[in-house]
């Protein structure tokens, strides 16, 4: 009976195909957080990104768009708490095939598929569901704070 691990990472070789796992690209959430500045990770401009990334609705987004993708538990070395499970995770995404080329037009390079993933990540059904909840929250503490106080003022 074999033992099942997950496979190890590979010491850097410059002979790995494109189709090695250790040649795809990283796409950890920091990358397309709109909280982060450029000097912790943020890679597009602030007005693209989106606010508070997950792994798993990275893996969604990607994984639906015909991607070959991979989830690693890792933590992105920027981050201040590593023990944050909201900030572990990496998504690894194949891009090129054997002979180097792109696999899809729609994504030549690393900044297509995290502008994808920016513009594709509000419009999933969790965002959405958080987003009105949030709004029908604050809309009775508003009216609720319009409201007088009624009686005499010393008791």
């Amino acid at each position: 009976m074999a033992n099942a691990q997950p496979a190890q990472a590979r010491p850097w070789n410059p002979n790995f195909k494109h189709t090695d796992r250790e040649r795809w690209i990283c796409v950890y959430p920091a990358y397309i957080n709109s909280r982060k500045t450029v000097k912790e990770g943020r890679i597009l401009p602030k007005d693209v990104c989106v606010d508070n990334p997950q792994t798993l609705e990275i893996r969604d987004v990607l994984g639906t768009s015909g991607l070959v993708i991979g989830v690693e538990n890792k933590v992105y070395p920027r981050e201040l708490d590593h023990r944050d499970m909201k900030t572990r995770g990496r998504v690894r995404v194949q891009l090129r095939g054997e002979n180097g080329e792109p696999l899809m037009e729609k994504f030549p390079d690393r900044k297509a598929v995290l502008k994808y993933a920016c513009e594709m990540i509000p419009k999933l059904k969790t965002r959405q569901q958080s987003g009105s909840s949030t709004q029908s929250q604050t809309q009775p503490a508003q009216g609720s704070k319009s409201q007088k106080k009624k009686g005499r003022k010393g008791k």
